[in-house]
């Protein structure tokens, strides 16, 4: 009975551990700080595939015990609920042998409410708004650089002109606070599923079945459905000064438009597999469509159509399949 705990709980401690030099790392160091922080819940969710939701839940606590001792409990709090419930999530979803999708939902789901969960934290605890704090600390930031052209003697108009765009940009910025929150969540999920992934095939883990091909993807018809809310909410909300119902609109339109470009390229990706494009020249096409606004803009309005009429299905004859 001593024999079969003592695996998992000397894995917990050992996992636990690293979960704290890495929180360290987030804390103290700028650069490598930032990889740190987005593999935080990478050992929480290894435990959790391996041993169970109780010693993963466990040793996340116990690392934000000790990095409350170095970092201070708001910002080991902080850490644990913006990151945490997403290794947690993928985790047992693993375990679970859930599809890869349904894993990646799970953790995704997670994700976003441990990103809220942590805004949450900042604001009831120090009564500020930390997405503001934020925007001001890049208004600051430019400020300094422009007094430093100006040092220089750039031109004042040119000056100027850069400025107005600034906070033109972070006026939208502002607007646009609850995509922000899902982008993070979205990036950390893909981040901690890939690499987890791999970790765990490292260490002899029998894996589920993995995400669909990207030629296989299909988005729900929904968007498409979001899209066409996010117009109407921004019709009304700005023309009869309706500001919540404006950034609503606002959000819901680059939300379906982000999944609309998922989909436009996924059906990009059928298109050159059919006409047998190489990798280097394929991915040199992404590239330029992100790069392109006009591009980009075709592709997401093709995939929120494609939603609906499934071009995929209608041409499968021709396309010869994915």
């Amino acid at each position: 009975m001593v024999s079969n705990r003592l695996a998992p709980l000397t894995e917990s401690g050992i996992l636990a551990a690293l979960s704290v030099v890495l929180g360290l790392m987030a804390v103290y160091l700028p650069v490598v700080g930032v990889i740190a922080v987005m593999i935080w819940a990478l050992p929480v969710a290894i435990l959790t595939v391996r041993h169970g939701l109780r010693y993963g839940i466990a040793a996340s606590v116990a690392a934000t015990a000790v990095l409350s001792l170095f970092a201070g409990p708001p910002m080991a709090a902080r850490l644990f609920l913006a990151f945490a419930p997403t290794g947690l999530a993928l985790g047992w979803a693993i375990r679970k042998e859930l599809s890869g999708t349904r894993i990646f939902l799970s953790g995704l789901v997670a994700s976003i409410a441990g990103k809220m969960l942590g805004f949450a934290l900042i604001f009831f605890l120090m009564g500020i708004d930390p997405w503001q704090t934020q925007l001001d600390g890049m208004r600051e930031a430019f400020s300094a650089t422009t007094q430093m052209y100006e040092d220089i003697g750039v031109d004042s108009t040119d000056i100027q002109q850069s400025t107005q765009q600034l906070d033109q940009a972070i006026t939208m910025l502002a607007e646009l606070a609850p995509l922000v929150v899902l982008l993070m969540g979205l990036f950390d999920t893909v981040v901690l599923y890939f690499l987890g992934g791999r970790v765990l095939k490292r260490l002899g883990q029998r894996m589920p079945s993995a995400l669909p091909p990207f030629g296989e993807w299909r988005l729900p018809v929904g968007f498409l459905y979001l899209f066409g809310f996010s117009l109407v909410a921004l019709y009304w909300g700005g023309g009869h000064e309706m500001p919540y119902l404006y950034q609503a609109g606002l959000n819901a339109n680059m939300i379906a438009l982000f999944a609309g470009i998922v989909q436009g390229l996924s059906l990009l990706h059928v298109l050159l597999s059919h006409f047998h494009v190489r990798g280097v020249i394929r991915a040199c096409i992404y590239i330029f469509i992100c790069l392109n606004g006009l591009l980009l803009q075709i592709v997401a309005f093709t995939g929120l159509i494609d939603m609906f009429f499934d071009y995929r299905s209608r041409f499968a004859g021709r396309l010869g399949g994915r």
